[in-house]
């Protein structure tokens, strides 16, 4: 019943897809419209992390949770995407949503941080949802900041606005 973390590997990604679509679509429907959310499949997140991680994974690291031997969450993190030497930027925590408050969320941010602090890194950065509130709250609990630093994307077709946080390490 308690859950493991680990090191990604290639054979986890096509369930990594899968539980990030349905992590997207539990999450995202709150604030977004179906129709934002019918694509990308299960199936073609986990094309998208094949590829992704295999131009990134020499300075990125994708951690996996499980519990029960099932994968119910993953953690991505690499470089910061402004060009900061000192700082690493956390992509992605994702959910199954039957993990939600069990404490897996947490446990991901806590290695994540110190997978970042191992690289070297002095600060972490990530980008939001702006009307991702749960995460929003989630983060700030775990000591991130809000810069005031916005970006405008398209997701799915609808406009949305993601903001950046910060941490120091």
């Amino acid at each position: 019943m308690t859950i493991t973390l680990r090191d990604a590997t290639v054979e986890d990604l096509t369930s990594v897809g899968a539980l990030h679509h349905r992590s997207r679509v539990a999450t995202y429907s709150a604030f977004l419209p179906p129709e934002a959310l019918a694509a990308p499949s299960g199936e073609a997140m986990g094309w998208y992390w094949a590829e992704r991680w295999g131009w990134e994974r020499d300075d990125h690291l994708m951690t996996v949770a499980e519990r029960d031997g099932r994968l119910v969450g993953f953690s991505y993190v690499g470089p910061d995407d402004e060009g900061d030497p000192d700082a690493g930027l956390l992509h992605a925590i994702h959910l199954d949503p039957a993990e939600r408050g069990r404490g897996t969320g947490r446990a991901l941010m806590i290695d994540a941080l110190d997978a970042m602090r191992a690289q070297g890194w002095h600060r972490a950065g990530l980008w939001v949802l702006e009307g991702n509130t749960g995460a929003r709250r989630f983060y700030e609990q775990g000591g991130w900041q809000p810069t005031g630093e916005s970006r405008p994307e398209v997701f799915g077709g609808t406009p949305t606005t993601h903001l950046r946080y910060t941490r120091p390490l």
